[in-house]
């Protein structure tokens, strides 16, 4: 699966799972350790949770692999990297706090089609 497919899966993936302010950033000018980054935002820590597990279950389905994923237990943060592209998920105070999107440029915004 090429990178930019698992980035647009991961968005429509958060996007039906009611994600908020979901923004994928090419970072692939500015860094090796990824081609994109996609970020969202949750309500709540089960939330956080709920999102990175059904898009993990969504890239392994079309064949893509966890690399490595951290921040389960808090879920204030949850990152999973599949490779090519770094999951982000925040609740709103630490996204607040570490404005990804600052860092790494403003990225495009992910709006729901539906």
């Amino acid at each position: 699966m090429e990178a930019l497919e698992m980035a647009n899966l991961l968005c429509e993936t958060l996007s039906s799972k009611k994600a908020q302010d979901i923004v994928k950033i090419n970072v692939t000018e500015k860094t090796t350790i990824a081609d994109y980054f996609v970020i969202a935002s949750a309500r709540s820590s089960t939330q956080v949770k709920a999102l990175a597990e059904q898009c993990e279950m969504a890239l392994e389905k079309n064949g893509a692999t966890v690399v490595r994923k951290e921040g389960l237990t808090d879920a204030r943060w949850v990152i999973v990297d599949f490779g090519d592209v770094i999951l982000h998920v925040f609740n709103d105070e630490t996204r607040l706090f570490y404005h990804l999107e600052r860092l790494w440029g403003d990225g495009e915004k992910f709006i729901d089609k539906d």
